[in-house]
């Protein structure tokens, strides 16, 4: 279990993740107002948290909550169904729906190159997601838990939310290669990022190759 899936046990509700995630990943949560509890109390309970790097009290009941790795939370994302409401065509950027399907597509790929050039699938360290591009497509991420509990929504709760992820994570792809480029070994950190790609591959609606 991750800090995050722990820190929501806790609260009984999934935090907020707060601000760009380039320096620290924190989340809000106003769970000790709507239980009725004293925010002391209840930040105590999270403090003790593994994986817990801060804890401050906010006004009106507010928790703003910081982790130590946030690249852990990948190990939560499983395969979503999300709507695809974009059409087919045009296939440009002009299109969210060739973004956010190019940015599955670019993911899968990943995969595929990763196992062509014998980037390890085991040892994954989450630790090193730590760069900004990678941290950015994290920050998205970080929405998924409460975003999954809210009551159903329509197509462009959800698309919106699409676009965001896929225009991260084609910087990501762009700017933080997930394989070896040249004549570089595989590392660790290329390993981590392939296990980044495969959350967006299984959050992205898409096919594998366009």
């Amino acid at each position: 279990m991750t800090p995050e899936q722990r820190v929501a046990e806790v609260l009984g509700e999934a935090p907020a993740p707060e601000g760009t995630w380039e320096r620290e990943a924190a989340y809000l949560s106003a769970a000790a107002r709507r239980l009725g509890v004293p925010a002391a109390g209840l930040a105590a309970r999270v403090r003790a948290v593994a994986g817990v790097a801060a804890v401050e009290e906010r006004p009106n009941g507010f928790l703003r909550i910081t982790v130590e790795v946030p690249g852990a939370l990948v190990e939560t994302v499983r395969p979503l169904s999300l709507p695809d409401p974009w059409p087919d065509f045009p296939r440009t950027w002009d299109n969210p729906g060739f973004a956010v399907r190019y940015a599955h597509a670019r993911a899968a790929a990943v995969r595929r190159w990763a196992r062509d050039l014998g980037v390890p699938e085991e040892g994954f360290r989450p630790e090193l997601l730590d760069g900004p591009r990678d941290r950015a497509v994290l920050r998205v991420l970080a929405e998924l838990p409460g975003r999954l509990a809210r009551p159903a929504r329509g197509a462009s709760f959800w698309a919106s939310y699409a676009v965001r992820l896929a225009t991260a994570y084609h910087d990501a792809h762009e700017l933080a290669p997930a394989v070896p480029v040249g004549d570089e070994a595989p590392s660790p950190l290329h390993t981590a990022r392939v296990r980044l790609a495969r959350a967006v591959e299984d959050v992205l609606p898409g096919p594998d190759r366009l």
